[in-house]
């Protein structure tokens, strides 16, 4: 059975789009077969793992108004060594066709649930707002992993984040639970970020992932060229840490054979 994880924080610009794409790439690069699901109508993921979002035929939005399955509508990004399930504009159309139908809610659940043996991790990439997309995809998700900022505002919007999650375990999704927090964007020279990080492992004990992703360029630059930064340059400080990561989430969950 796969692994269905959600990247999610509530505030905008922590790095949910750069930390999907690159665990995505780092499991592939471990010998774990991924999907990644783009349910943000910007299409980033899309773009960053080499798929031009212009040219899909089939996406998210056809297999959440189920008129294709996930099997129609993914896509290989070949150089990442994933699978992608695409998003573009339509998807901004998809929260108004979803309001008057039937489980609205648990569409991508249903959709990933006959797609499930072909994969040992799915990641969805979800937008940075409570809405209808991101229910989709915390109603789908065994667990939910927290990229985040070691800074004062981080963690304000930490504690929204949890409280949605508590809502939705309590009300539609038993399964979820926070599989972790990620730091990343981290500057060990910046005083503040490690006093934020010192109170989120006492805080969080072990729901605080070991690996640390600290501020490097060469991710920042991936995008720009449709890939992730694993990719892009596998031996910057950034793609270096997004492999250990995703080692250390095989190795936690138990999830098979880790290729070196």
């Amino acid at each position: 059975m796969s692994r269905i994880f959600c990247i999610a924080n509530q505030k905008g610009g922590v790095g949910k789009t750069t930390t999907c794409v690159n665990l995505a790439a780092g499991l592939a690069k471990v010998g774990q077969r991924v999907l990644l699901v783009d349910l943000d109508p910007q299409g980033n993921a899309t773009m960053g793992s080499g798929v031009d979002k212009r040219k899909l035929e089939t996406n998210v939005y056809d297999v959440l108004l189920e008129s294709a399955s996930v099997a129609e509508a993914r896509v290989r990004a070949e150089k990442a060594g994933y699978d992608v399930l695409g998003a573009n504009r339509e998807l901004a159309g998809a929260e108004v066709e979803l309001v008057g139908l039937d489980h609205r809610n648990g569409r991508l659940r249903r959709a990933l649930k006959v797609a499930e043996p072909d994969y040992d991790f799915v990641l969805i990439d979800c937008p940075p707002s409570l809405s209808l997309l991101t229910l989709n995809g915390l109603c789908s998700a065994h667990g939910v992993i927290v990229p985040m900022q070691c800074e004062y505002f981080a963690l304000e919007g930490l504690t929204d984040l949890v409280n949605t999650i508590k809502q939705v375990h309590a009300n539609l999704n038993k399964d979820l639970e926070i599989i972790g927090l990620l730091r990343v964007m981290f500057d060990p020279r910046i005083t503040l970020q490690t006093q934020v990080s010192e109170q989120l492992k006492a805080h969080f004990g072990d729901k605080v992932f070991n690996t640390v992703i600290p501020r490097n360029v060469r991710l920042a630059e991936a995008p720009s060229y449709g890939l992730p930064g694993v990719v892009f340059d596998p031996a910057s400080r950034g793609a270096v840490a997004f492999v250990e990561f995703a080692r250390e989430m095989v190795q936690r969950l138990g999830s098979g054979a880790v290729t070196t």
